[in-house]
């Protein structure tokens, strides 16, 4: 019989996020506390997003509507990386990066915990920014899922190709 597998990716959905950021635009354009404060979201590039607003407090207020937003849209806030608020001329600017795929110090990591706790026979290997798990007993792979997931880990974790 042929090994069961699946990868084990750290992805953001862009159009979930996407849609986060228009609806915390349209929030802030009409939210009473956020009058006259310039609050702005907008997309800086392509995997980059630029908060501002005339003071700190502002900006952090529009974080953390944002922040409400993805929640609720299931997108993991570990995609996040959020800089300090920094003041530029009059305004304060709070710079978001998105964060995308496992870093291999993060996947040997993983890799590790699957070794040393996971069930005996499961494979994982990495490649490039996944990590492929591999094993003839599917209940293993879903011991394995459910490790993971239990697991803390400092980046978002999806499963996909599980066949």
């Amino acid at each position: 019989m042929a090994d069961s597998s699946f990868d084990i990716v750290s992805k953001y959905d862009r159009q979930e996020v996407d849609n986060a950021l228009g609806q915390t635009a349209r929030e802030i354009a009409t939210r009473f506390d956020f009058k006259g404060t310039g609050a702005t979201i907008e997309w800086k590039g392509e995997a980059a997003i630029e908060i501002t607003a005339s003071a700190d407090d502002r900006a952090s207020a529009v974080l953390d509507v944002f922040k409400g937003k993805l929640i609720k849209r299931d997108v993991s806030l570990k995609v996040l990386e959020v800089s300090d608020p920094r003041a530029s001329g009059q305004v304060s600017k709070i710079d978001i990066a998105l964060k995308e795929g496992i870093s291999s110090e993060n996947a040997k990591k993983v890799a590790k915990l699957i070794r040393d706790e996971g069930p005996k026979g499961v494979k994982a290997q990495i490649q490039g920014d996944e990590l492929r798990v591999s094993s003839k007993s599917r209940d293993d792979l879903q011991a394995v899922i459910a490790l993971v997931k239990g697991q803390d880990l400092d980046f978002a974790v999806q499963f996909t190709n599980y066949r």
